[in-house]
């Protein structure tokens, strides 16, 4: 059986350390023999950009959700058939999947609509079965038949069962070359059938014809099927040798598509109340059939969290997958578990550093680019071993991979630092949620905001405008605080921008000189200096 896929991603707002971790991880757990794949919860930073171009990365892909879909049911899939199929085989499809409905589709899989068990008994007893249009090889198959002459494929005609004599018949009946003939020893009447060039001649019976006859119709061109059959069984069973388009089946239908939501699809059926749904995929192919007892069984989406184990800075549906692992530097969050997982979380500065220190425990050997990658998350999360989060692990950790890549640190630091510093391009709205956690602290929602750039002033000279945009949000949204911190790592130090009403708490937090914009030194880290900071004056 095949694996799993596993995703593995950072959190909301993707910054360098969450992105190279989740590509680093998946390489290794590649190595490992696991099918995993990096995603970004919204779109990367400029530093990120950056870093990703320069190594010769590609971004990974978005993943806007993990909740459970319908791909994710074990329905019935490839459950279909096509209108070109006999209603034969429809019915014993229908048979094996003990089903009562099929969908319905064309050469390409398109979906047409869905044949039923029902749509079968309505033409049976309505006795309408006076014409034929089906396949030479599917009325073999029906009639266990013998192939003596085939000049045609398709098959197309008028149904005439001789069970008269000669004499009465021919006063009800004459032939063309649309009759499809049911007829045992009647010699006479296969003769003139023959002459007249009918479209399918059927013996019955396990009965043979006359050489003369065999040879006039291979001149004529006539087809001939042999069967062991009689003819009242013949005549019963010849109709399901008709192709499914021949019939009557639903065409409006209610169905579904692979990618809906299962939580979705259960509005569908409160509303519609069927038993069965076509699945459809994106481009309207058919790809099978759901019933509401398939809804039990499912696979959940499989991830790996990196740098977060917080709900409210994870994927969009994470309560509905099943969490394999975390790796992690940041404090214990509030994610929970219904089995046990590999969590792997350290007092470092960079969840890079953790992944660096897998590789070494697993004994695989780190390639260039992605011992680069390594590097760049370790000096973006430290802010080149500058914050207080670093460690002499980290520190330890980046030597060794600078032998690896030869990367001179300093100069990469400034490079990426300075392609993040892009704030003259982007709206105000854009640079506060550049980099935005939100956190729940017993019944309060905090919000904290961080940019790291070399120009500072450009922020600095909109204060108020910054001020206002905060106050908004943090009543819109209930945070009871919202901080905008503006890091200047050169000056070793952030700018402090927060919504008004939140003001009695940051002087708590940062003393009773602070106002709008005040420079606070030697603070540049969320986790360590600012977080906890908050949190202590709230307590």
């Amino acid at each position: 059986m095949k694996e799993d896929k596993i995703y593995i991603f950072g959190h909301k707002n993707p910054d360098t350390d969450s992105v190279c971790s989740a590509i680093c991880l998946s390489y290794l757990h590649s190595k490992l023999g696991t099918i995993t794949e990096p995603r970004v919860l919204s779109h990367i930073n400029e530093e990120t950009k950056y870093v990703l171009k320069k190594f010769k990365f590609d971004t990974p892909q978005l993943l806007n959700d993990v909740r459970l879909q319908i791909c994710d049911v074990n329905y019935h899939k490839d459950f279909k058939v096509s209108n070109k199929e006999s209603v034969y085989n429809a019915f014993f499809e229908m048979q094996k999947g003990n089903m009562s409905t099929i969908p319905v589709v064309d050469e390409k899989d398109n979906f047409l609509g869905a044949f039923a068990m029902k749509d079968i008994a309505k033409k049976e007893i309505l006795g309408d079965n006076v014409e034929l249009n089906a396949s030479y090889t599917h009325i073999l198959e029906v009639l266990d038949g013998e192939e003596i002459l085939k000049f045609n494929e398709e098959i197309s005609g008028d149904i005439t069962n001789v069970d008269l004599r000669s004499t009465t018949f021919y006063k009800e009946t004459s032939f063309n070359n649309k009759t499809i003939l049911i007829v045992g020893d009647r010699h006479s009447i296969i003769e003139d059938a023959i002459d007249k060039k009918a479209k399918l001649l059927i013996i019955t019976s396990g009965i043979k014809i006359k050489d003369e006859h065999l040879e006039s119709a291979k001149k004529n061109k006539v087809n001939i099927i042999y069967t062991k059959k009689d003819s009242y069984e013949t005549l019963l069973k010849i109709g399901f040798a008709n192709y499914i388009e021949n019939y009557r089946y639903t065409k409006d239908l209610v169905c579904v598509y692979e990618k809906d939501d299962v939580t979705d699809f259960n509005d569908v059926i409160n509303k519609t109340r069927h038993s069965y749904y076509p699945v459809l995929s994106s481009s309207n192919k058919c790809l099978g059939l759901i019933k509401l007892s398939d809804l039990r069984d499912y696979t959940s989406k499989k991830v790996i969290l990196v740098d977060h184990n917080e709900m409210n800075q994870s994927v969009d549906g994470l309560e509905e997958a099943e969490i394999i692992g975390i790796v992690d530097h940041h404090k214990l969050g509030n994610i929970g578990t219904t089995q046990p997982i590999n969590f792997r979380n350290a007092t470092v500065g960079s969840t890079c550093t953790i992944i660096y220190q897998l590789f070494k425990e697993n004994k695989i050997k780190i390639p260039v680019p992605y011992a680069s990658l390594l590097l760049t998350g370790i000096i973006s999360d430290t802010l080149l071993l500058k914050s207080p989060t670093s460690t002499k692990t980290d520190e330890r950790v980046l030597n060794e991979l600078v032998k690896i890549t030869n990367i001179n640190v300093e100069k990469l630091g400034v490079e990426m630092f300075k392609a993040n510093d892009s704030i003259k391009s982007k709206s105000l709205k854009e640079i506060i949620y550049m980099d935005f956690k939100t956190f729940t602290i017993d019944k309060d929602n905090l919000a904290i905001s961080q940019v790291t750039t070399l120009n500072s002033k450009a922020i600095l000279k909109q204060k108020a405008s910054y001020v206002r945009f905060l106050n908004k949000e943090a009543t819109s949204k209930n945070y009871k605080v919202m901080v905008l911190a503006v890091t200047d790592i050169f000056k070793n130090g952030s700018y402090i921008l927060f919504n008004d009403s939140a003001k009695e708490i940051i002087k708590e937090a940062f003393g009773e000189k602070i106002e709008q914009g005040s420079f606070i030194e030697d603070v540049v880290s969320r986790k360590k200096q600012i977080l906890p900071a908050i949190m202590n004056a709230l307590k």
